[in-house]
């Protein structure tokens, strides 16, 4: 009989957060698309959700090295490159764009490792 295969995307320290795993996302664009397609109530509870468990789960990723890391460490990571695309609007603004900035853009030329 073969083993189950995991869908999981995170480490399974992280298995309450699985259910945001699509915020997972690889590069800034991504992320802030998915920010600016997400409504508050969907940010808050990403936010709610993923807040309190950030340092241990920065304290996690710190135990291996970067050029080495396990997909769902990366992906752990990804998350919390999310939270952080999440926070102003969730603490600040109160709604995913910036406020006044009409059609302004910002495009990033550089993302973080890995």
């Amino acid at each position: 009989m073969d083993a189950p295969t995991s869908t999981a995307k995170l480490p399974a320290e992280f298995a309450d957060l699985e259910q945001f795993a699509d915020w997972c996302l690889a590069s800034e664009p991504e992320r802030y698309a998915k920010r600016l397609g997400s409504s508050m109530r969907d940010m808050q509870a990403f936010y709610d959700a993923i807040t309190p468990r950030a340092e241990e789960a920065i304290a996690y990723c710190d135990k291996f090295a970067l050029d080495d890391l396990p997909d769902d460490v990366v992906n752990l990571m990804r998350l919390l490159y999310s939270m952080i695309q999440v926070s102003f609007p969730v603490e600040c603004w109160k709604q995913p764009k910036v406020p006044d900035s009409g059609a302004t853009t910002l495009d990033c030329d550089a993302e973080p490792v890995p």
